[in-house]
């Protein structure tokens, strides 16, 4: 089983490299981020050990563009950064798994064996409407070819909308599922976001995709 380590640290990297080696792992050692994109995007690996806080690019950035060039080789991520913000972000991007250090060796080997047991995932389906189409590993959105640039909340929005296409949502089933399911605020909200997508997504091209459906909802078609 080929793993890359991208750690910078030398001394972590030198034990981690020696005990999995150990652990009958074929290991590639590198310790910046341009080396590690290079590696992971050039070579076959069966799982990927990618720190954070890199030299060059940070993690983040070494999987983001992993994601891009789409490589999807399982990644588990290290970090000394400690929050559910950072864990959310490593997933959000495409991680598999991820440890906080200082963690045990023991459990670090296996989660490798249980994301190399699990094989590489499938590239994730892109959602399409009509000429519309949001990518949810590159978290980007296109229309005709053409990028939309969106916030996050306009983009949750459009992604509840298309996972549900061609049904009609109310504003209570959007905010639980775009805002938070304990969201106390007004509900026009949502129709103040709608107006922002529609400005976005549809006017540019001369389009309609979002329907009002009064006293109901919204309802996404192509």
């Amino acid at each position: 089983m080929r793993v890359l380590l991208v750690e910078d640290e030398e001394r972590l990297s030198a034990t981690l490299s020696k005990g999995l080696k150990a652990e009958g792992f074929v290991v590639v050692s590198v310790g910046t981020g341009i080396e590690g994109l290079h590696e992971a995007t050039e070579n076959d690996f069966d799982v990927v050990v990618l720190d954070i806080m890199l030299p060059g690019h940070s993690g983040y950035e070494v999987l983001r563009r992993m994601r891009a060039q789409r490589v999807w080789t399982p990644v588990l991520m290290l970090t000394a950064k400690d929050g559910e913000y950072d864990e959310i972000d490593a997933f959000d991007l495409g991680a598999d798994d991820y440890l906080t250090k200082p963690f045990s060796f023991r459990v670090l080997v296996a989660r490798l064996r249980a994301l190399v047991r699990r094989g590489a995932p499938e590239r994730p389906v892109v959602l399409t409407v009509g000429s519309l189409s949001l990518d949810p590993t590159r978290h980007t959105v296109e229309r005709d070819s053409t990028p939309i640039a969106l916030t996050p909340r306009e983009y949750g929005l459009l992604e509840f909308l298309m996972r549900n296409q061609d049904a009609v949502v109310t504003k209570t089933e959007i905010l639980r599922n775009v805002w938070d399911a304990h969201y106390e605020g007004p509900d026009n909200v949502v129709e103040v976001y709608v107006g922002y997508l529609r400005r976005k997504i549809d006017v540019p091209f001369g389009t309609n995709t979002i329907e009002t459906i009064r006293g109901v909802g919204y309802r996404l078609f192509c």
